[in-house]
């Protein structure tokens, strides 16, 4: 796939300055890139390696235009016309129509005819499966599941019963969605299971990381709002709720019926305890905890930043004392309004 730079700039509405003929076929970072590739700048950090770059086109903001030595689109936002860009040059999903030999579907499974399933899946039954819809090789779909038109499992996704995916899904290697969520009862010491009755319901245009995890409803669905964007490593506790166009990075823990709002930012490593809520337009910054409900948009932090080793220890042990120096601090405060009284 080659375009031109007049083609690209015209792809994200951006001002090109430099040579309208110059060929592109591939993309690449500021540091990577060759004559043939284009780039993009969209963190001020990184400008110093646009100084240098050997890129045949830059993707930047007006601001840096005048020191880019190579050819320059120029956008408002950056990374969001590269990712425009990049669509143009990702590899095309091969498309294929019926199923694999060795395949297992049931009889009674409503398969769309333009929707494929991949070597060793099984299709359990009363599924239905949508226009295009594609099942990767060693996917299960568990029975009275829809997947809606266009959706794609990758390969080794696991979809438990009585679940529901929208349209435009892509859900990526080795993903579980709708197994049990972590309800037990303790009788004296024994724990005594609290079976998982509801589904697990994904709107459309999700996207869903590689062994990334959703579990059931205990008795209402676990619900993924649509455009949400889970990266891998998630798990997603039960009667959870994500509103529409949330992302989370990987590593994040969703502890069971919390519900998170739309537009959100949870930051890699992030933990968020049960039956909290988090407003609309939140962020909460990486490996941050989350223990009380957020009831205002915002950018929202925890943890102690990395230090070094011995700096540490002197610091903990100065949390030990938080206590006794609050209670120090109150004593004199009380002592110094008594002398400007007296």
């Amino acid at each position: 796939m080659t375009y031109t730079l007049s083609e690209l700039a015209a792809e994200v509405n951006g001002r090109l300055i430099g040579d309208a003929d110059h060929l592109i076929d591939g993309v690449g970072t500021l540091g990577g890139a060759g004559p043939s590739q284009i780039t993009f700048l969209a963190n001020a950090k990184y400008r110093k390696a646009l100084e240098s770059t050997r890129a045949g086109a830059v993707i930047l903001g007006a601001a840096d235009a005048d020191v880019c030595p190579a050819n320059a689109v120029v956008v408002d936002d950056p990374h969001l016309a590269y990712a425009h860009v990049s669509a143009l040059f990702a590899p095309p999903v091969e498309v294929r129509h019926g199923m694999h030999p060795s395949a297992v579907v049931s009889g009674d499974a409503d398969v769309h005819p333009t929707a494929w399933i991949g070597a060793h899946s099984v299709v359990g039954p009363e599924v239905t499966l949508g226009a295009n819809v594609v099942i990767g090789p060693g996917c299960y779909v568990g029975g009275h599941c829809s997947i809606g038109a266009d959706t794609r499992l990758v390969a080794n996704v696991t979809i438990y019963h009585g679940c529901t995916l929208g349209e435009r899904v892509l859900v990526h290697a080795g993903a579980v969605i709708g197994s049990d969520g972590f309800g037990f009862a303790n009788d004296k010491g024994r724990w005594v299971k609290v079976h998982q009755l509801g589904g697990v319901r994904i709107g459309d245009d999700v996207e869903i990381g590689a062994n990334t995890t959703i579990d059931r409803g205990a008795v209402e669905d676990t619900i993924i709002g649509e455009g949400v964007k889970l990266d891998n490593l998630i798990q997603i506790a039960h009667n959870v709720r994500i509103g529409a166009h949330t992302a989370m990075a990987g590593c994040v823990g969703i502890a069971g019926s919390s519900t998170i709002g739309e537009y959100c930012a949870i930051g890699g490593g992030a933990g968020i305890l049960g039956h909290l809520q988090v407003a609309d337009r939140v962020t909460v910054t990486a490996m941050s905890l989350v223990t009380k409900s957020i009831r205002e948009p915002g950018v929202y932090s925890s943890g102690t930043p990395l230090q070094r080793n011995e700096e540490w220890h002197r610091n903990y042990a100065r949390f030990k004392q938080l206590d006794d120096m609050a209670r120090t601090i109150r004593r004199l405060e009380k002592e110094l309004e008594t002398l400007k009284k007296g």
